[in-house]
């Protein structure tokens, strides 16, 4: 076992487990920060995501109102402006804008304003997926649903979205792991987050390739874990999955919406 001593290591792996050691809390308090924004990132974003992509598949019927069609066109206007900007511009310069203009409104925690930063940037991102998840089921779903006595509403939350939302997964899980790696841009607006505590250790004891060598494998050591686990939720997802209504879910769905509407 390496014993630790008062100078650093030359080597870069004997430094890199010195620099580990010596600095763990550090380092694991950065981690955890990034965790927490990630996550919660994810999560708001995916709900976010979830109101944009319906608002951007709702139907358009001729025979629906003229106020209805100029009011839906209208918020899928502005739902494409949000995605179109925060797509098209990079979080750095939208951590900077929106920290500094509404800085009033963060200034008990960096942490939520990191969080505010992140899940609208995600939700972005997360309309996209979930637009494309919807788009690509059968219409004959709708039409089935429709059938049995349905809403629109009822129609998408009972048999489009669980459907939308299982095909759209893996790209649901790939944006948690991104955002995993981007929160490193919240070190612009003095986030304690991974990034920032590796870049202050490292201007501290002026070793930053040893510094940033560890900071690297944290972040492989937690993009790899969380990849695992979303693979075993896919796993589980894909043994216990929603295929829609069939002959044997049929008559159970048809008699809650008739009990609905006696």
């Amino acid at each position: 076992m390496y014993i630790l001593s008062t100078s650093i290591p030359n080597d870069l792996f004997q430094a890199a487990y010195f620099i580990f050691m010596k600095y763990a809390p550090l380092f694991i308090f950065g981690a955890k920060n990034t965790l927490i924004i990630a996550l919660s990132s994810t999560l708001i974003g995916l709900v976010i995501g979830l109101g944009v992509g319906i608002i951007k598949t709702l139907p358009i019927s001729s025979s629906d109102p003229l106020i209805k069609r100029l009011f839906i066109r209208f918020i899928r206007l502005i739902t494409s402006i949000y995605v179109e900007i925060f797509r098209g511009t990079p979080m750095m310069v939208q951590a900077v804008f929106i920290y500094y203009s509404l800085n009033g409104l963060f200034s008990s925690s960096r942490i939520l304003a990191g969080i505010f930063i992140v899940s609208i940037n995600t939700g972005a991102y997360m309309a996209e997926i979930i637009r494309s998840g919807i788009q690509s089921l059968d219409n004959g779903q709708n039409e089935a649903a429709r059938s049995l006595g349905m809403s629109n509403f009822q129609t998408m939350v009972f048999v489009v979205l669980p459907q939308a939302i299982r095909n759209a997964f893996p790209a649901i899980g790939n944006e948690f792991v991104v955002n995993i790696k981007d929160t490193s841009v919240l070190t612009v607006i003095g986030i304690s987050e991974l990034f920032f505590q590796a870049n202050s250790i490292a201007g501290s004891i002026y070793k930053f390739k040893e510094t940033f060598f560890v900071a690297a494998a944290v972040y492989l050591f937690l993009t790899y874990s969380t990849t695992l686990v979303l693979k075993y939720i896919e796993r589980k997802m894909n043994m216990t999955g929603y295929d829609g209504p069939s002959s044997s879910t049929t008559p159970l769905i048809t008699a809650h919406f008739k009990g609905e509407t006696s």
